[in-house]
């Protein structure tokens, strides 16, 4: 995946989400200590395992028909929104706000999703894909005569 439109994209999107992650994960712990730096570290594995399915999926699905592809990208979108919702009920029950600190889960998700879309639309527009555009067919000659 690494020489492809999908691996640019990662990686694009991967470098400032991971710099910003350590940011995260460290100003969490000096200002919320150990409670911070777990709720850092979770948060920025699961923005980054969430957001690089998506490009995992395009990866695959690149040469299935539309439909497929439509089809499988909302299955994986609902299936990803459960899992979030399920793993978050998960850690909101087994844990305490003094084990897992909730802001810094909150501030860094949110911080981490920012940059990961900000570098994806970036590492996207560099890419400079080509459209292809329909051809156009013109009954008749040159000169317009039908």
């Amino acid at each position: 995946m690494s020489n492809t439109a999908e691996g640019s994209l990662w990686k694009g999107a991967l470098i400032p989400s991971g710099i910003l992650a350590v940011l995260c994960i460290a100003g969490s712990a000096l200002i919320r200590h150990t409670s911070g730096l777990w709720g850092a570290l979770m948060a920025s594995a699961t923005v980054i395992i969430f957001f690089s399915i998506h490009l995992i999926i395009n990866h695959f699905a690149k040469e299935l028909d539309p439909i497929a592809v439509m089809s499988l990208a909302m299955f994986s979108y609902f299936a990803k929104i459960l899992v979030m919702g399920a793993f978050l009920v998960i850690v909101t029950k087994t844990t305490t706000p003094a084990t897992v600190d909730r802001p810094a889960f909150a501030v860094t998700a949110l911080a981490i999703t920012a940059a990961w879309l900000g570098g994806e639309i970036r590492a996207f527009f560099k890419l400079r894909l080509g459209l292809p555009l329909p051809s156009t067919t013109q009954s008749g000659g040159s000169d317009g005569t039908k």
